[in-house]
């Protein structure tokens, strides 16, 4: 079998299916996509609504509560306690197959009717304002924590303590960390990016093994470095007490400082370790698998984002933590087995096109089932008739040109810029309602109530008063509004870190700025050292999320290995 060159249904450019792609598309018996990878993935970011955040009332118990539904949103929304209990049953909107209308015609109007769960929280204490976490204590408007504590304004830790503005931290040992990017079992960092098992360290990029270091890089196993040059630890002290860290003046001039030594530093092609035959970034403990970003203990997989163990899996974003394998086209997974097109699913086996079903078996095009099996559209069948309609109702799919393909975006229950579509791939309103997305035109912010201006506010976090906490902020960069909180002023006050100017959004924008997209391009290694036994410039080629046009030094990893180590 070649390889085969189709035209996007989508964005109308082309892209290439690889023979082994169709091996997978045949084992697992769906046609070949029709969208490219990245409008697939696009896809999915449209249906995964992490950070914006609304106050509206459980329409079982009428409890205040925070969601990710838009009050003004027609769909019925259940508090936690509500969805997760026994108050309702979802096989009670079940409704019969309709073989002379599409399939998503019909998925829309069971939408339209079973609950949703306000936000994605499982076993959680003391943390309202967080989405898609779990096991988590005394969180703060933070996505994606696990196993977390006393975690703010933060995304992807798996897990954290004690952390306020990261992005992707794993390991226990992460604890005390700020305003840091790609940390695993690190201590007492601030400003750090792709940073392991380091403690002390400040505005440092690309350190292993290190402590008390400042405005380093490209570092392994070092200790008192102060602009990469080696001190003794009374010389290294000395010369950071130079720098008033409780001022947000001091505190500007470093970030710059920071950024700078990022852009001149010598970067690896790929960040990963321990992969064989793989392609991607931030990829770990993973073998025989392609376009990997984000993720750990992959196997024989393509086109996977933000995943942890999983294997024989495609085109899956935000899934694993417990073993998945055998997945297509989802998003937002856990513990599932032989599944297609599935979203905000966990612990399940044999589903397909279904939507918050958790500990379940055999159920097709289903929304909100717990602990069931051989359901479609949520009605209840015998399991020989359930077999015959689901074959029955695959075909039809095909004959519409439905089948294999993730949900629409149109039946997306958000607005495309309230979900990470807008994040990771932004594009105006005028573009996305030509795509047939939807659009939320009253997202709620506020402006022009602050009752403290950016200049009236004292320099030195030490210089703040209590009364922070009561005061209304304006950000200096989009002028919306925005708070302190008790727990986050204690944190600035212990870490010695001046209050943000700021609002969490804009922050959260600024250090994903710094980290690399989800995509390839093919390059060479920009490595002349002639010491590392090449005449003149390397010859090895890779793939690499540095795009060509990028400022950075990007070396293969046998030259950065000799140049770093």
């Amino acid at each position: 079998m070649n390889s085969e060159t189709r035209n996007c249904q989508n964005c109308k450019t082309d892209f290439t299916i690889e023979p082994e792609d169709f091996q997978f598309y045949e084992k697992i018996k769906v046609p070949a996509p029709t969208f490219c990878p990245e409008c697939r993935y696009q896809r999915k970011l449209a249906w995964r609504n992490e950070r914006t955040l609304y106050r509206r009332t459980c329409d079982l118990c009428s409890k205040s509560i925070v969601t990710m539904y838009h009050p003004d949103s027609p769909l019925v929304v259940y508090c936690s306690s509500c969805w997760w209990g026994d108050g309702w049953d979802a096989k009670s909107f079940g409704q019969d197959i309709d073989f002379s209308r599409p399939f998503f015609e019909q998925f829309k109007e069971l939408q339209a009717r079973v609950p949703r769960v306000a936000l994605l929280s499982k076993n959680s204490i003391n943390s309202e304002y967080c989405n898609h976490t779990t096991n988590s204590k005394n969180c703060y408007l933070s996505t994606a924590a696990f196993n977390s504590e006393n975690v703010m304004y933060s995304s992807n830790t798996l897990p954290g303590k004690n952390c306020c503005d990261v992005y992707r931290v794993e390991g226990a040992a992460c604890e005390n960390l700020y305003e840091s990017i790609n940390v695993h079992n690190s201590y007492n960092c601030q400003f750090c990016y792709v940073i392991t098992s380091s403690f002390d360290c400040l505005y440092s990029f690309d350190l292993k093994g290190c402590s008390n270091c400042f405005l380093s890089s490209n570092l392994r196993n070092k200790s008192y470095c102060f602009n990469n040059q080696q001190l003794s630890k009374e010389e290294y002290f000395k010369q950071l007490s130079q720098f008033n860290l409780a001022s947000y003046e001091t505190r500007q001039l470093l970030y710059a400082k920071w950024i700078d030594l990022i852009k001149k530093s010598l970067h690896k092609s790929v960040i990963g370790e321990s992969c064989v035959d793989c392609t991607g970034n931030f990829m770990f403990n993973s073998k025989n698998s392609k376009h990997i970003f984000d993720s750990e203990k992959i196997e024989d997989s393509k086109y996977l984002s933000v995943t942890l163990d999983m294997a024989d899996s495609y085109d899956v974003y935000h899934g694993g933590g417990t073993r998945c394998e055998r997945i297509y086209e989802s998003h937002a997974i856990a513990g599932d087995f032989d599944a297609k097109c599935i979203h905000l699913s966990y612990d399940n086996s044999f589903v397909e096109y279904c939507d918050s079903v958790h500990n379940s078996s055999n159920l097709f095009g289903c929304i909100g089932i717990q602990k069931g099996s051989y359901c479609i559209l949520n009605k209840q069948y015998p399991k020989e008739e359930y077999l015959l309609l689901k074959e029955k109702l695959i075909e039809h799919m095909i004959q519409t040109k439905q089948y294999g393909e993730f949900f629409p975006m149109s039946l997306s229950p958000f607005g495309y810029n309230e979900t990470q579509g807008m994040v990771y791939l932004p594009i105006n309103k005028e573009e996305a309602l030509s795509k047939n997305m939807r659009w939320q035109d009253n997202i709620t912010i506020t402006k022009g109530k602050q009752t403290l201006i950016p200049d009236d506010m004292p320099d030195s976090v030490m210089a703040v008063s209590d009364s922070i906490t009561s005061e209304v902020l304006e950000c200096i960069e989009c002028n919306k509004n925005y708070n302190i909180v008790t727990q986050e002023i204690a944190f600035y006050r212990a870490m010695v870190i001046p209050i943000p100017r700021k609002c969490p959004q804009c922050r959260f924008l600024q250090r994903l700025a710094l980290r690399l997209p989800r995509k390839l391009w093919h390059r060479s290694c920009m490595c002349d050292v002639p010491t590392h036994n090449h005449e003149r410039k390397c010859q090895n080629e890779f793939e690499t999320s540095y795009a060509p046009n990028r400022p950075e030094k990007v070396f293969c990893e046998g030259c950065y290995q000799k140049e770093v180590l």
